[in-house]
């Protein structure tokens, strides 16, 4: 299988603790021998920060966007160096560089593209580019719920939904102000016309990855009826 994994930054670099990106590295390389491996990471924690220091400094948003899609691409060449021979040798700058380097055999990690587009997007974006038979977004959450199930204590979880679904919640999810959706609405969108089997899990245990990869996880399946 080609599988694309968004790995958000607030479960691989939440704090910079070098043993999450060697146990991250341990999973992804037994996915690797048996599938072909993209990885896109999120800038967690860190990004927020850059990007608070620069708006405060007054910089405009697409400046903000490059300042977090750099952080993006730090923690991409820290999961690289926990990769070692394993991985491509750089992060991929865009969805042409990711593909060629997918000829490699080796497995791909990659950060941020472009302004106004998150690490889900671009995880979306590159999952359609290559032809992915699967999509997973390993997240803070165990999948995607009928509503922030931080903030509301009767919020029920799918177990499978279809991408209009999740278009719908993520929609109603991000109205609220400082809501956490399960991906962004572009994402979904991609999502959506491409039809790419997704699966949103908790990425605090790396296993799990693997776990949906075996086709056992406690996630949510996104996927036409």
């Amino acid at each position: 299988m080609i599988i694309v994994v968004s790995v958000g930054g607030s479960v691989l670099a939440r704090e910079l603790n070098p043993e999450k990106f060697r146990e991250y590295a341990s999973v992804l390389k037994e996915i690797s021998k048996k599938n072909i491996l993209f990885i896109v990471t999120g800038g967690g924690k860190a990004a927020r920060d850059y990007i608070g220091v620069a708006r405060a400094l007054g910089a405009d948003e697409a400046t903000c966007d490059l300042t977090g899609i750099e952080v993006t691409r730090l923690n991409a060449r820290l999961l690289i160096a926990a990769l070692g021979d394993d991985a491509y040798y750089e992060p991929p700058l865009d969805y042409n560089e990711a593909k060629k380097a997918g000829m490699s055999g080796k497995i791909v990690v990659m950060g941020g593209v472009a302004p106004g587009q998150t690490t889900d997007a671009v995880s979306a974006v590159l999952a359609e580019y290559i032809g992915a038979d699967l999509l997973i977004n390993a997240t803070s959450t165990d999948g995607v719920y009928t509503s922030d199930p931080k903030k509301d204590k009767n919020a029920r979880k799918f177990e499978t939904m279809t991408p209009e679904k999740l278009i719908e919640i993520v929609m109603k999810t991000q109205m609220v102000a400082g809501a956490n959706s399960p991906v962004d609405l572009l994402a979904a969108k991609i999502i959506e016309r491409s039809n790419i089997k997704t699966i949103v899990l908790n990425g605090e245990k790396p296993r799990n990855i693997l776990d949906a990869v075996n086709g056992k996880h406690n996630g949510t399946v996104i996927e036409k009826e």
